[in-house]
C-alpha cells in the first residue's frame, strides 16, 4: 500500500482488480477545500487510458511489476518465448501482449519483459533497431533528390517507408516506437 502522495510516473496500481499504469500526476492544493491527485492512469493489459482524481493521503495498492531483461528465442504459434539472462529460465509471451512490437523483433534479441505474479504484461524494446531490407522498388535515376519515401520490406515483415535511395539487402536504423526510418547502418 503506498499514499497518493507517493505516486510518481510509471507506479503501478491495482484498483479494483486491474492493473494501471501513473502516466501523469498533479497535486491540487486549492484556496478553498481539501487537497487532491489529478491522475491520467493506462490500463497495463488493454492501454485505455482514463483520467482519475484522488483526495490528498488516500491509501492506494501498488502492484509489483518485476522487469527483467530477456532474450527472444522464437515464436511458437502465436505466442513468444523469451529467454532470462540470469536464470535461463523461458517464458512463452501470448502474441497480443507483443502487439505491434513484434515487427521489430529478430531472434536473440534482448528485450524487456515487464511481469506480475509471473504473467506478462508486456515488453519494451530498444527505442531503434537495424534491421535487413528484403525488398523493396528500385528508385528512379531522377527520384534521388525530391526527398520522397517507397515502402520497403524488412526482414521480420514489417513495412517501412524509406528513401529512394534504399536497396534491397541494405541494413536500416528503423524507430521502434513509431516504426520510422532512422538511417542506414
Amino acid at each position: 500500500m503506498a499514499s497518493t502522495n507517493d505516486l510518481k510516473n510509471g507506479l503501478v496500481l491495482n484498483l479494483e482488480g486491474a492493473l494501471w499504469a501513473v502516466v501523469e500526476f498533479q497535486h491540487v492544493k486549492p484556496g478553498k477545500g481539501g487537497a487532491f491527485v489529478r491522475t491520467t492512469l493506462k490500463n497495463v493489459l488493454s492501454g485505455k487510458v482514463v483520467d482519475k482524481t484522488f483526495n490528498a493521503g488516500t491509501r492506494v495498492e501498488t502492484a509489483t511489476v518485476d522487469k527483467r531483461t530477456m532474450q527472444y528465442l522464437y515464436q511458437d504459434g502465436e505466442d513468444f518465448v523469451f529467454m532470462d539472462l540470469d536464470t535461463f529460465e523461458q517464458i512463452t509471451v501470448p502474441g497480443p501482449t507483443v502487439g505491434e512490437n513484434a515487427n521489430y523483433l529478430l531472434p536473440e534479441a534482448e528485450a524487456t519483459v515487464a511481469t506480475h505474479e509471473t504473467v506478462p504484461l508486456y515488453i519494451e524494446l530498444p527505442t531503434s533497431v537495424f534491421l535487413e531490407v528484403t525488398y523493396t522498388e528500385p528508385g528512379l535515376q531522377g527520384d534521388r533528390s525530391t526527398g520522397g519515401t517507397k515502402p520497403a520490406t524488412v526482414e521480420t515483415g514489417a513495412t517501412v517507408n524509406v528513401p529512394l535511395f534504399i536497396t534491397t539487402g541494405e541494413k536500416i536504423k528503423v524507430d521502434t516506437r513509431d516504426g520510422r526510418y532512422l538511417g542506414r547502418s
